[in-house]
């Protein structure tokens, strides 16, 4: 019996409970206006309730009369103090996200409304206790402002049920300002710092433990930790890369708010979290650059970039802009990058007050005329050819339409500057183009030997070329593609387990090409020391770790995203090199080369130019490889397997020859 009663009372409890959370699910679906005034409502009644109780308690007892002076006093003490709460924005405040300011509103309006209480009772002479209104303030502040706080904490209890748990870590000025902005949030719940200071360690800031970066595994698996975020802006690169290293052992993402820089200079916020940036993804510190050399050819000058809306291009636009040219031309033959980059141009130019000029131009980089009349007309005094196709395997698919782009396009770019004057030509080139296994890097090589002839012909124009390795983030790079399979769920797919790639990020790659046209005398081939090779898969596994997902061999248990390996693709080579020869020389810069590479005269560069341009207009793929493995070194054996035009036409051709084969038995069957 005792248990069965026990059974209907905890069900009576837990059904009430239930129903109270309901009607307060309610509520707070409401329109803001009805809660606004069933809020008023409702403190009406706990004033009525609080005056009430604060007779009683002082009686110590319900059995009491109130004449008409008492009741009086209560409803215009109840009519003064709604006034008085609707004055003081008591209801302006969402209760969910009430804060300091929001308390002591509440704290002032009780205070006011006690006070009314006090003057209507000495003024009527209300026969209640003298002490009615100090229990009145005390009741009516736990009824009032003990409501909205259980609202709030019920609340801010849904979103922790409903928020990840994040670690923070950075208890600094920037990790408290991103623990204010999470809280105003129901995407994230911050469990604790984590900041290796020993000064702030096991303190308690903003309601947070700081803990040692040493009780993150077990901050981890007690929490259910799904994310790390970095708050840690003004770190240096070394310090950011040891932390993040320390990080990729454990089973959370980890993400990061941005730099310092960007904070200082407004272009960013502490609650913009976001990706770890490319450049920590790099292993090496980025290689700082010179702005003397980088202004030498941009400041006050007629800068002009070609394929200027692609991923080097642009970049070098946005930081050309910051060396103060007189105008920037853009040229692209894509309408939509074209509208993309100047837009964001435009934008830039207004918020940093920039003084330059700028023109956006459509044309080809294989239309020489055009490329003249834009030098001749814009008095364009430096060039930074960027317009290339770079993709190895689509180039091994297109090999007429991409030679003719990179080779071509670079000699009509160059013969065009160097008749119309321009005082520097700088060839964005790439570390394919040493002892190249593909076409891609094979016509980029050309186009190198290309600029080295003109430049032993000593024209007014200086040419000049820079070689560097993968660009991070760049379009069709492996990051990008590695962070879209990994937010599909996987695979990650890796030609080969030893494939390695040099990589430099972007801004890195910009401004080596900018550093180099200050420095070339002609015919220059610059190189940038970019350290150690990095391995693919390393790589692979480290975005995939850093993005809180396990791998096959990791004992954690969690989500799994496994690496794939899909075998080199056309043309693709194990191991890259930014040098043909070891003749290299310093230059005004410690972290770039100078490379002194053997290269063929402009007349014999010329008529293998003319042989090029027949097999290109033929679509003779084998005609265009042949020339390239007798002018390329180290291109020697490439063979034609890949090419869509070139293979279609040949299966053409194989079935006509089949059918006249027949058409010959059909005619003359006895002769055959």
């Amino acid at each position: 019996m005792q248990k069965r009663s026990g059974g209907i009372l905890s069900r009576l409890v837990s059904g009430s409970l239930g129903g109270m959370r309901d009607a307060l699910e309610k509520l707070i679906d409401l329109p803001r206006n009805i809660k606004q005034a069933c809020l008023l409502l409702l403190d009406m009644v706990f004033v009525s309730v609080a005056m009430y109780a604060a007779v009683a308690f002082r009686y110590g007892h319900l059995n009491f009369h109130l004449g008409p002076i008492e009741i009086g006093a209560g409803i215009v003490t109840l009519l003064f103090s709604a006034i008085i709460f609707l004055r003081l924005g008591l209801y302006r405040a969402v209760i969910r996200f009430m804060g300091q300011q929001a308390i002591w509103a509440i704290i002032t309006a009780v205070s006011y409304s006690t006070l009314v209480l006090g003057a209507v009772v000495f003024f009527t002479r209300a026969e209640v206790p003298r002490s009615t209104p100090f229990f009145y303030w005390v009741l009516a502040m736990l009824a009032i402002g003990g409501s909205r706080l259980s609202v709030r904490a019920y609340y801010q209890a849904k979103l922790r049920s409903m928020s990840e748990n994040v670690l923070i870590y950075g208890a600094g000025e920037s990790g408290r300002q991103l623990l204010t902005a999470l809280n105003h949030g129901d995407q994230y719940r911050a469990v604790a710092f984590v900041d290796d200071n020993p000064g702030l360690q096991r303190s308690v800031i903003n309601g947070l433990q700081v803990a040692r970066p040493e009780d993150m595994e077990h901050l981890i698996a007690a929490h259910d930790i799904t994310q790390v975020l970095l708050a840690i802006p003004s770190a240096s690169p070394d310090r950011r890369k040891e932390i993040i290293n320390s990080l990729v052992g454990l089973p959370v993402y980890v993400r990061t708010v941005p730099k310092i820089n960007e904070l200082v200079a407004g272009r960013a916020s502490v609650n913009q979290i976001r990706d770890v940036d490319l450049d920590d993804l790099l292993g090496r510190e980025p290689v700082p650059p010179h702005p003397e050399l980088i202004d030498r050819c941009i400041t006050g000058k007629v800068v002009m970039v070609t394929g200027a809306g692609g991923s080097i291009g642009s970049e070098l636009c946005r930081q050309i802009l910051t060396s103060g040219p007189r105008e920037l031309v853009l040229l692209d033959n894509s309408e939509y990058a074209l509208y993309n980059i100047e837009r964001e141009l435009r934008e830039l130019i207004e918020t940093t007050g920039v003084d330059a000029d700028m023109v956006a131009l459509l044309g080809s980089v294989q239309d020489e005329r055009r490329l003249e009349s834009i030098y001749r007309t814009f008095d364009v005094q430096t060039v930074y050819h960027a317009a290339a196709y770079k993709h190895v395997p689509i180039v091994e698919y297109n090999i007429a339409e991409g030679v003719a782009n990179n080779v071509f396009g670079t000699w009509y770019a160059a013969e065009a500057a160097r008749k119309a004057g321009v005082e520097t030509f700088v060839l964005v080139s790439t570390d394919k183009a040493v002892r190249p296994t593909n076409i891609m890097g094979a016509s980029k090589r050309f186009a190198e030997m290309i600029l080295q002839g003109l430049a032993k012909n000593g024209p007014r124009t200086r040419f000049c070329m820079v070689r560097f390795g993968n660009v991070l983030g760049s379009s069709g790079s492996v990051v990008p593609l590695f962070r879209e399979q990994i937010e599909a769920g996987g695979p990650v797919t890796v030609t080969h387990p030893e494939v390695s790639r040099y990589f430099m990020s972007i801004t890195e790659a910009a401004q080596l090409v900018l550093q180099a046209s200050a420095m070339g005398t002609g015919g220059d081939v610059f190189v940038l020391d970019m350290g150690e090779p990095v391995r693919i898969v390393d790589l692979a596994r480290r975005m995939i770790r850093l993005s809180g997902y396990e791998m096959d061999h990791d004992t954690h248990v969690g989500e799994h995203i496994d690496v794939q390996f899909i075998g080199l693709r056309p043309g693709e080579k194990l191991h890259e090199e930014l040098l043909l020869g070891s003749n290299v020389a310093g230059t005004g810069h410690p972290m770039i080369m100078r490379a002194e590479e053997e290269c063929l005269p402009y007349e014999q560069m010329h008529a293998r130019l003319m042989e090029l341009m027949h097999y290109c207009d033929a679509i003779d793929c084998t005609g265009i490889t042949s020339v390239l493995n007798e002018a390329v070194s180290g291109f020697g054996g490439h063979e034609v397997r890949f090419d869509h035009l070139w293979r279609k036409q040949g299966t053409k051709a194989l079935a006509a020859s089949s059918a006249a084969v027949s058409n010959i038995k059909e005619l003359f069957p006895d002769k055959t």
